[in-house]
């Protein structure tokens, strides 16, 4: 299936005005295709819809559903098995770090081919030896190149954000140093709020929100509590949804007020449990608990 560009912009357009007049309408749900990698092809869309999900955030890359090396090929049979369900693609998670990825262009064109405008990239580390504002003004060039090929092919590359230690985006002021000058319609952020918590869990997530607010294009959901490791060090632990430090009701509400319309995944990092039986059950309690949070909230979605 072939979607054009101008059908993607309708749709687009008709989504943002409803949102801005108030008018209610669903923050859909995908589920990333890693916490399903033991499903394949119609067992993968049977499943993710029998469970409830809106749609399916694809691993495109090394030891995901789809292998880049086959990407012109798999992908579009994928993604038709996908939306026969009902469900759909919303984005591709990837490897991809820069324009000179193996397969890059591959993955770029098949997806715009088949109608997916979003796709996960980045994963930086800093240098421990060299100072990070020389490192960030390294990046300009390489990010420059991926934004140009991202405008040929009307997509757009959300860099993940996770939490840790030399990791760039980790504290996501610096991501609005190096994509500020760039479209975000081409390069941008995928915001994950656990980890954004982690990093700056009593008001640095707010902060980190609203300087990344103009390049926001996707958005990342999970929840952790502190805990004490076996050696004594303090570590996020993963919860389910509604067991940890995360404010969901009050990022939905800064989601809104922010005319957010992009892709929301789920994903699952604490043990779900032994055998599948255990993992779609968990999966069906965060879901549900996510969507009761939303109605919760003040927001056209609730």
């Amino acid at each position: 299936m072939v979607v054009s560009r101008r059908d993607l912009l309708t749709s687009a357009a008709l989504a943002t005005a409803a949102f801005a007049a108030g008018e209610k309408t669903k923050l859909k749900v995908s589920v990333f295709s890693k916490h399903l990698q033991f499903l394949a092809d119609e067992a993968l869309a049977d499943r993710a819809a029998e469970i409830g999900f809106d749609g399916i955030d694809l691993a495109v890359r090394k030891g995901g559903h789809v292998d880049p090396a086959r990407v012109r090929e798999n992908l579009p049979k994928l993604v038709g098995l996908i939306r026969r369900r009902g469900l759909e693609v919303t984005m591709l998670t990837t490897d991809i770090v820069d324009a000179d990825t193996p397969y890059a262009e591959d993955i770029l064109r098949t997806m715009s081919e088949l109608g997916i405008r979003h796709y996960r990239w980045g994963g930086f580390k800093y240098d421990t030896a060299r100072a990070i504002p020389q490192q960030l003004d390294a990046l300009k060039p390489r990010i420059s190149k991926l934004a140009a090929l991202n405008a040929r092919y009307k997509a757009t590359a959300m860099y993940h954000t996770h939490s840790g230690i030399n990791l760039v985006g980790a504290p996501i002021w610096d991501l609005y140093i190096v994509l500020k000058d760039f479209d975000p319609d081409s390069v941008a952020v995928n915001y994950d709020i656990g980890h954004a918590t982690v990093e700056g869990g009593f008001g640095g997530w707010i902060d980190s929100f609203n300087v990344i607010r103009s390049h926001l294009r996707g958005v990342a959901v999970k929840d952790f509590l502190w805990a004490k490791d076996p050696h004594g060090n303090w570590r996020p632990e993963w919860t389910p949804i509604g067991q940890g430090m995360v404010r969901f009701p009050q990022f939905f509400e800064m989601l809104a007020a922010a005319h957010f319309a992009g892709p929301m995944q789920m994903h699952f990092e604490y043990p779900l449990g032994d055998g599948p039986g255990q993992v779609y059950a968990a999966m069906r309690r965060d879901l549900a608990a996510i969507r009761d949070i939303i109605k919760s909230t003040k927001t056209p979605w609730s």
